[in-house]
């Protein structure tokens, strides 16, 4: 019988995340709501976000003393009802004895029940603050692959009428995908070049190499097909959906994918999933698409402001250079104008905030999947995508990936393709003797029985399910 990996389970990294991760999480929401607080003039305003910072220091003792689960108070969103109803099946569980993954979904609807019961703090982002910091901190990456970008775009859009050689086509597709997964741990000398003249070279450098070694899983050839064939085929419309992770730097490279996508016609629509609620700390919401395009547009003022950190260490950050500044406003240009054109586009649902696996998706948001099943290829990025794609169960790690996402496999009308860095405990789809050979290198987790080289970040897979 499958089971959901449990805060319970002292081998699982759901242990340390219920005891050490979330009262940590709760502790920084507190401290952001407090500097809000202190930095307005606004009474009312002020008096209601005490009353969250009370909420929020209540929920923080009720995790780390394992206190009972209350239900989600009615704040207007019928997911409320989807929450207390698996509460009810959960019994006597607790905070540090339940299912991992229904459990922090739990923490963070709890903690949006806070904001959207308010008047003055509604629209409040508690992680807005830890999110604009992460992308400015990944400014020299930002800038390097702001000049890829542009350069790929001129090549792409220079060779249009040209037939492509598919293997230099195929090689740039995974390299696309590559920067995506990895996100802000993309190790920018992957991306020396990304014309076609030069992709073998950049197919065989060390640094390529490096990063390949730690792929477990690569279903890229099998997605590329999926979109070759439905260009092929001469399809109008061809869509590619991206359920986001990040926000910060693995949005912008998200959008990255999404405009080469739409360049180079292996898509005509791509269409972007955010989260509805401030989610799991850094997932986008659609006012961090909005604020990812105004900082492109406009990036002097926040690359060259010094951070409160900056304040304190008295230091000022460099001037950003006239190029790098025509570099984003290149890509603002861009994806501002697949915006405006219908190209690329915003659609949030209340659905990927639900605490339940994927799996029920068919039978629990029919409009949805009827949606879904229109695109050619949806990309599920991170790794709660990946652990609600799977159940977050303790499958063998041989079980084929298309078999543990049930009903979004085969017969499923959907081609998934999961972009996932491992930082939980579940994994599928990996050859005989590969866990245990992983588990045996150092940190690995060894006869202990944890998966622990699956916390960190690492490893990584990309695994295709082809449902059409």
């Amino acid at each position: 019988m499958l089971t959901p990996y449990s805060t319970g389970d002292k081998n699982s990294f759901a242990w340390q995340t219920a005891r050490v991760r979330w009262p940590v999480i709760l502790t920084q929401a507190i401290d952001d709501v407090y500097r809000t607080v202190s930095a307005t003039k606004d009474e009312a305003k002020q008096e209601e976000g005490k009353k969250i910072v009370e909420k929020l220091a209540n929920l923080k003792y009720e995790v780390q003393h394992d206190r009972p689960l209350a239900p989600i108070e009615d704040d207007g969103f019928p997911d409320f009802a989807v929450y207390n109803e698996e509460l009810k099946k959960m019994g006597s569980a607790g905070w540090l004895n339940g299912s991992w993954l229904f459990l922090e979904c739990y923490l963070y609807r709890r903690i949006s029940t806070f904001f959207s019961q308010s008047k003055q703090w509604k629209d409040y982002d508690i992680f807005n603050r830890q999110k604009i910091n992460t992308f400015r901190s990944s400014r020299p990456a930002v800038l390097e692959l702001a000049a890829r970008y542009k350069e790929l775009v001129k090549d792409l859009r220079a060779d249009k009428e040209a037939t492509h050689d598919e293997e230099a086509e195929r090689l740039l597709f995974s390299e696309m995908c590559e920067v995506c997964l990895w996100g802000n741990a993309t190790d920018l000398s992957l991306l020396t070049t990304l014309t076609y003249e030069d992709i073998q070279k950049l197919q065989g450098s060390e640094a390529r190499k490096s990063a390949e070694k730690n792929i477990l899983i690569n279903d890229l050839p099998a997605a590329f097909d999926a979109l070759k064939k439905a260009k092929a085929e001469g399809k109008a419309e061809r869509r590619v959906d991206i359920i986001l992770d990040n926000a910060g730097f693995e949005l912008y490279v998200d959008l990255v994918l999404a405009g080469y996508l739409l360049t180079a016609g292996l898509a005509t629509h791509v269409v972007l999933h955010p989260k509805s609620i401030p989610w799991f700390v850094s997932d986008v919401l659609p006012s961090d698409f909005a604020e990812t395009l105004s900082l492109l547009a406009n990036p002097k003022p926040f690359y060259e402001t010094p951070s409160d950190d900056e304040q304190l260490q008295g230091i000022t950050p460099a001037p950003l250079a006239a190029v790098d500044e025509a570099n984003l406003a290149f890509l603002f240009q861009e994806w501002s104008k697949f915006h405006a054109e219908g190209q690329l586009i915003i659609r949030p649902n209340r659905y990927w905030t639900r605490p339940t696996p994927f799996w029920n998706l068919p039978e629990e948001a029919k409009d949805l999947y009827e949606d879904l099943k229109a695109s050619e290829l949806i990309v599920f990025k991170g790794d709660l995508n990946y652990r609600k794609l799977t159940g977050d169960c303790d499958w063998d790690p041989t079980t084929p990936f298309p078999e543990a996402i049930k009903g979004m496999g085969p017969g499923s009308g959907l081609n998934i393709l999961s972009l996932r860095t491992c930082k939980a405990d579940v994994v599928v789809g990996l050859p005989p003797g590969k866990d245990e050979e992983l588990k045996a290198t150092e940190g690995g987790g060894g006869d202990s029985g944890a998966r622990q080289w699956g916390w960190n970040g690492k490893w990584a897979v990309m695994s295709f399910s082809g449902g059409k």
